[in-house]
């Protein structure tokens, strides 16, 4: 290799690799993070899906603004700029998060970085087919395509991790509630007045729960009953600060509540007290996350599981309701888990190293990215030749033979997965009570940041292998089985509710890789549709339909779960799959496309 050669691959390393890894962690942020970050803020399923879904729409739209990006200044300039807007966004995330109305302003710069993100991908894509030949552009692809998913890795493994690992030290001790589930148990159906409010406590501040042991008494009670208390308990949990007399809690707790039917028989129940022992130093909130841990799963919490104190309320405690099943007929114990954690410290230090991290890609590529001489703004002679090159290069797209169908398959392709992407975070950081698998930040970061991420990659590799051997048309629809099916994983995993952890990571492991092979015969499709001459743009262009095909199903993902629940929501995402199976039919593939050309003897 000459003095020459050998430079310009070094100086390839230099900036190839950097820039793809700084073009995959926006996006994670934006699609992946900001999910986790709202659960753990306790923002609502609902709200969570329809707002990150939103955030899409900045890549459904970057094919109507990137030939700006060609016309103005330079690619170069673009990517530079990009980062330190990209960097400006992650700062404000960082000084809005203490705020009360930390949802919209975060929510405000999380577009910030949308749409710094789509440009910078127009930016990066365009500057690496400048900067290199098409052979080191192939022989790079794969390079660029790793560090994209090591970005992946870093953020919602690595950067989720860390918040989880700040959580978990910054709060105070766990605290553990035995139940026990017994015949010999005395039914308790009334509030206790006395435990409804208390003095300090002789300790720092601690997590309190009373009692320390909770006996239910096994048996069921009239529905009429139990709808009673659960109409008293959510009443002075929502209204603990108004300091209603406990004395009158019984008729308060009836305004604008509706007697029900008579129904079924229901479990017995009995409550618990939570609160703090002591006033807290500072006016911050503390956040108090209670639920099941382990024991047997018919004895279950029924209230809410996110408990926030201040200095004002620290001692007037929640009410927690615990359910036995009205089929349980033998003595049964569980433990149930209170476990705070500064959550706002956590992300507030784990978005300021990732705008530490622009604040770097910004100086690095300030100074490395190379210089090419076709790296210039276009020379626009005419305004109207300009517009009239513009909308023919759309124009063209949608005359493309059989593009009707080719849009409906971009879009419904991942139907059930644009769905699944937004839930499943949800769903494995939710309590048991609420349908979920109860993980830990830290936990969730590794199956899906970690494991995950290298499953999908490992899946993709695999997909581009079989397909360069025997081509796209051939294994299409087994990829988008190998894509589809293991979504089976999400119901099993809803109706069992499993707690060994190793399990949950080994099934979404496997779902993964399905995902990441699958994913393969998608992008590989959109190629062959954006082959002719405006190729970069019509790729563009699908890139835009696949966005919005990520979008829209995502919105309403958050309602549709809270209305029907996780296990059904599965199984809806399992139905969903099946518009993408059946347009695999009439897709108009050449049989050579994919396959590595044979060379002649």
């Amino acid at each position: 290799m000459s003095t020459e050669k050998a430079m310009k691959k070094r100086s390839s390393w230099a900036w190839i690799p950097s820039l793809y890894f700084a073009e995959g962690l926006p996006y994670t942020v934006v699609m992946l993070i900001a999910v986790v970050f709202y659960k753990r803020m306790g923002i609502s399923n609902t709200e969570i899906a329809l707002y990150t879904s939103w955030l899409y729409l900045p890549w459904v739209l970057k094919p109507f603004w990137s030939p700006l990006v060609d016309i103005v200044r330079t690619k170069r300039f673009w990517i530079v700029a990009m980062q330190i807007l990209v960097g400006a966004g992650l700062g404000g995330v960082v000084l809005t998060i203490p705020m009360p109305a930390f949802f919209q302003f975060t929510l405000a710069f999380f577009w910030l970085l949308a749409f710094s993100s789509a440009t910078h991908d127009i930016a990066a894509d365009g500057f690496y087919m400048i900067a290199l030949s098409q052979h080191e552009q192939a022989w790079w692809v794969g390079i660029r395509s790793t560090f994209y998913r090591l970005a992946i890795i870093a953020g919602q493994g690595g950067i989720i991790i860390f918040a989880g690992m700040i959580e978990s030290n910054t709060g105070l001790q766990d605290l553990s509630l035995d139940v026990q589930a017994s015949k010999g148990n005395q039914l308790e159906q009334q509030i206790d007045n006395s435990r409804l409010s208390y003095s300090q406590l002789d300790t720092d501040l601690a997590i309190a729960i009373q009692p320390s042991v909770l006996n239910v008494a096994l048996g069921t009670q009239s529905s009429q009953s139990f709808d009673s208390l659960q109409a008293k308990v959510n009443y002075w949990n929502e209204n603990r600060m108004e300091q209603i007399n406990p004395m009158e809690l019984d008729s308060l707790a009836f305004i604008g509540y509706t007697a029900p039917e008579p129904g079924d028989p229901v479990g017995n129940t009995a409550i618990a007290y939570i609160g703090l022992s002591s006033r807290p130093q500072n006016d911050e909130q503390t956040v108090v996350s209670f639920g099941h841990e382990s024991g047997d799963k018919s004895i279950k919490l029924i209230s809410d599981t996110r408990l926030v104190f201040n200095q004002d309320d620290w001692n007037i405690p929640y009410l927690a309701i615990i359910q036995v099943h009205p089929n349980l007929k033998h003595d049964a114990i569980s433990t149930f888990i209170a476990r705070s954690g500064n959550i706002p410290l956590a992300w507030i230090m784990s978005f300021g190293i990732l705008t530490a991290m622009f604040a770097f890609f910004f100086v690095y590529h300030f100074f490395v990215l190379p210089k090419p001489g076709d790296d210039k703004g276009a020379v626009i002679e005419s305004g109207a030749i300009f517009w009239k090159n513009y909308i023919k290069t759309f124009s063209d797209f949608f005359t493309k033979e059989k593009i009707g169908l080719a849009i409906a398959f971009i879009l419904v392709y991942r139907f059930g997965e644009a769905q699944l992407v937004k839930i499943a975070p949800l769903f494995m950081i939710d309590s048991i009570e609420a349908g979920g698998l109860a993980l830990t930040t830290q936990q969730y970061g590794f199956i899906y940041g970690t494991l995950g991420a290298i499953m999908l990659t490992l899946g993709g590799i695999l997909g581009g292998f079989v397909s360069a051997r025997q081509g796209l048309k051939y294994w299409i629809l087994w990829m988008a089985l190998a894509m589809k099916l293991p979504d089976v994983v999400y119901v099993y995993l809803s109706y069992v509710q499993p707690e060994n952890f190793t399990m949950i990571a080994i099934m979404v492991g496997i779902e993964q890789f399905g995902y990441g092979f699958g994913f393969t015969a998608y992008m590989l499709y959109m190629i062959t549709v954006a082959e002719g001459e405006h190729k970069t743009a019509h790729y563009a262009i699908c890139t835009g339909f696949m966005a919005l095909g990520m979008m829209i199903p995502g919105m309403f993902s958050g309602w549709l779960q809270e209305t029907i629940g996780y296990q059904m929501f599965f199984i809806w995402v399992l139905v969903a799959t099946i518009p993408g199976l059946v347009l695999l039919k009439y897709l108009p593939i050449d049989p050579l496309f994919g396959k590595k050309a044979k060379v002649e003897a």
